[in-house]
């Protein structure tokens, strides 16, 4: 049976080296004998006790509770009060395995001597150091991240804030995530990038040193970190080769398009929704979304609401919807889907659900079927067409197409831009737009087959 001796009364000598009010006790005078690891081990409490402090030497001691708990204990004076430090557990409760040893135990206790001897109070400085480790893990990249997009999303997109957050998670946060963001300097962010920019996602490099500075700012305004190291890397990326959206841009070449799609043998879903959009040159999105009580037939008026145009947070809920003047032409197309489709919600509905539209890939395949490959001509290059063409050939200004885009205008003149919207010139140009791709679709060659297209690179922005 183990011979469990409780901690007893004891001298206490002062020290005249350091404070004053320090006293280190001296312990187990009578019972010089130390603990062994099978005392330790084989230590129980009877049940009619609430728990057995077996002495070790120099204030340490294990305390055994009835459920077989063992926990190591530093006794000790500070300011001329008795403290407690705890050790850690030699054995957990229902557990034989030994979590802190003796020899651990011991280890931990002539550290903690080293600090009351300097004038610490080593359980204040424990806790010292837990509210430090707390700061820095509030103080890492990706504690300050996330804190940013929770202080951000509710002013972007569900769809930005999304894919932010992804970007992070994917890229940012396993290799700089956990450190503190003073640690973070220009060339470990570079390599971190440079992970991305080895996998030629370029965009997404570029794309993630922007979102990284906007961690550093707000790391800065918070008081995280005193400067921001993601300017330092202008330049050190590889550069974009920007690709934009291909397009027909050439007469000849509308000319063909316009024939290829009067003599698309697919659904007459699709053939409509391919004419509406060099019609009207809307983004592709709009087009599909569509709906039938946006149409004012008798007025050759399409009204899209604000929350589906590409806008900020603050515009889709504050701000005006775009108001798209439609030619006869659009209006006879529409007028004619109303039998197919006039039931339901949308004016391109999905064939494989009436209650969705029409899928994003439904055009672009159309294209492909039409002969056209995705460097020559996608839905969104109905938009580069019409701004190139209007301006080249019809000469028709800049500010009334851009309207007729929904393409903002920044600086001090942009608030009037919106207000002004042209209404009237629109509703000519898109007259005169309808009437010229007739005229190019009739007086071309009805030979689709033997067409020589004419592509190139589209300069409208999405």
């Amino acid at each position: 049976m183990v011979s469990q001796r409780s901690v007893t009364s004891h001298q206490n000598s002062g020290h005249k080296q350091g404070n004053k009010d320090i006293i280190e006790p001296r312990f187990f005078s009578l019972f010089p004998l130390s603990l062994t690891d099978p005392a330790c081990r084989n230590s129980t409490c009877p049940a009619d006790k609430p728990r057995v402090r077996l002495a070790d030497g120099g204030g340490l001691y294990l305390e055994v509770a009835p459920n077989l708990s063992r926990r190591w204990f530093w006794k000790y004076y500070f300011g001329g009060k008795e403290k407690r430090l705890a050790l850690g557990h030699y054995t957990e409760t229902g557990s034989t395995k030994v979590v802190v040893s003796l020899k651990a135990a011991r280890e931990a206790r002539d550290s903690a001597r080293k600090l009351l001897r300097s004038g610490v109070d080593p359980a204040q400085q424990r806790q010292l150091d837990k509210l430090t480790r707390h700061t820095a893990a509030g103080n890492s990249f990706e504690a300050v991240a996330r804190e940013l997009h929770a202080t951000k999303q509710t002013g972007w997109s569900p769809r930005y804030a999304d894919r932010w957050i992804e970007r992070m998670e994917k890229d940012l946060f396993p290799w700089i995530g956990s450190l503190p963001l003073s640690d973070i300097n220009a060339p470990l962010l570079l390599q971190t990038l440079r992970r991305v920019e080895s996998r030629d996602a370029l965009e997404a490099a570029h794309t993630l040193r922007q979102t990284a500075g906007q961690v550093f700012r707000y790391g800065i305004a918070t008081g995280r970190c005193e400067r921001n190291p993601a300017p330092d890397l202008h330049g050190a990326l590889r550069p974009i080769v920007v690709k934009h959206m291909a397009a027909v841009l050439e007469p000849a070449g509308v000319a063909a398009l316009m024939r290829a799609i009067a003599a698309y043998k697919g659904q007459p879903l699709t053939r409509t929704a391919l004419e509406l959009a060099a019609l009207v040159f809307q983004r592709p999105g709009n087009i599909r979304q569509m709906e039938w009580t946006e149409l004012d037939l008798d007025a050759g008026v399409w009204t899209i609401p604000a929350v589906k145009m590409k806008r900020t947070v603050h515009g889709k809920l504050n701000g005006r919807p775009h108001l798209v003047p439609l030619a006869p032409r659009a209006v006879t197309l529409l007028r004619d889907m109303h039998p197919l489709t006039g039931h339901g919600r949308f004016v391109f509905p999905s064939l494989l659900s009436g209650e969705r539209c029409m899928s994003e890939n439904t055009l672009r395949t159309a294209l492909r079927r039409m002969g056209y490959t995705n460097d020559e001509m996608t839905p969104h290059g109905f938009r580069a067409m019409a701004r190139t063409i209007l301006v080249e050939q019809l000469n028709l200004h800049p500010d009334v197409i851009e309207a007729q885009l929904a393409h903002g205008k920044s600086g001090p003149l942009g608030a009037a831009y919106d207000r002004a919207e042209f209404m009237a010139q629109r509703r000519a140009m898109m007259k005169k737009w309808a009437e010229y791709l007739a005229q190019l679709r009739d007086g071309g060659k009805a030979d689709t087959a033997r067409r020589k297209r004419t592509t190139g690179a589209g300069r409208a922005h999405a």
